[in-house]
């Protein structure tokens, strides 16, 4: 079987919705528009489903210049790309990072919907946040992504993990930008660096996971039975992993159906 991409994903705001794209291009973090806004409580500290998974019912899409922000029973909120705010020093796990303040409209929408103080941050290109350097390969920049530009699961994986459960989870429980279908599961485990189109990419390191897979992504509710089961076969040096980090090279645009080639 030819080994391919089947679906390619975007999160424009971190720990948000994503969205299923008809073709994947890049910038110097990666896709393009992905994790470029996030959500920070008082102290400018990131804020995402861990604590607050009520988040995980927002959508979020760019449209032109903005963002556009949707819940269920809420007006939807058009956030203008802000381009020439003050920028704010914001923490997002170890990394404090520059980011600008996305206005008042979306910082009471969002605060009215989740329940809690906050306000919604912009990530600029002349924003530079590394990649860790114990994997960067040339100084990669990263968004508000957690750690890497982009997370590759194969489809094979997640039929393993759905034949051990009860109930059937969905690929948006583990939030990847590639998924690929055609291989066995967990055969991106093996892969260090592989070809799609022109561009080649590089797997530097396991995902490891947290509670976010176990929220439903449409109730928002807690099913700790999926962390469970992956905490019984899924775990190298005491975390739990699940997907594999990439670093991009090359130019050219991803799309769905793409073949994917492993190189080594």
């Amino acid at each position: 079987m030819t080994l391919t991409v089947s679906s390619l994903h975007n999160y424009p705001l971190k720990s948000a919705q994503g969205n299923e794209l008809s073709v994947m291009s890049f910038d110097v973090m990666g896709p393009i528009m992905d994790r470029r806004w996030m959500v920070v409580d008082a102290k400018n500290r990131f804020l995402t489903q861990r604590e607050i998974p009520a988040m995980c019912k927002i959508s979020a899409h760019v449209v032109s210049d903005c963002l556009v922000l949707g819940a269920e029973g809420k007006t939807q909120c058009l956030v203008p790309t802000p381009y020439s705010a003050v920028a704010l020093k914001v923490q997002v796990w170890g990394d404090t990072v520059s980011a600008v303040d996305c206005g008042e409209a979306s910082a009471h929408w969002l605060s009215e919907f989740l329940g809690v103080h906050c306000r919604l941050l912009y990530m600029p290109s002349e924003s530079r946040r590394l990649v860790d350097t114990n994997y960067a390969l040339a100084e990669e920049r990263v968004s508000f992504a957690d750690g890497f530009p982009l997370l590759l699961i194969s489809q094979a994986s997640l039929d393993d993990l759905n034949s051990r459960l009860v109930e059937k989870i969905s690929m948006a429980r583990f939030r990847p930008n590639i998924v690929v279908s055609g291989c066995e599961a967990f055969a991106e485990d093996n892969w260090q660096r592989l070809r799609i189109g022109e561009r080649e990419l590089s797997v530097v390191k396991p995902c490891t996971r947290c509670v976010i897979p176990s929220i439903d992504p449409v109730t928002g509710v807690q099913q700790s039975e999926v962390v469970r089961e992956l905490a019984k076969y899924r775990r190298k040096d005491g975390e739990i992993i699940f997907g594999q980090n990439l670093l991009v090279a090359g130019t050219g645009d991803i799309e769905p159906g793409d073949s994917v080639e492993i190189l080594a």
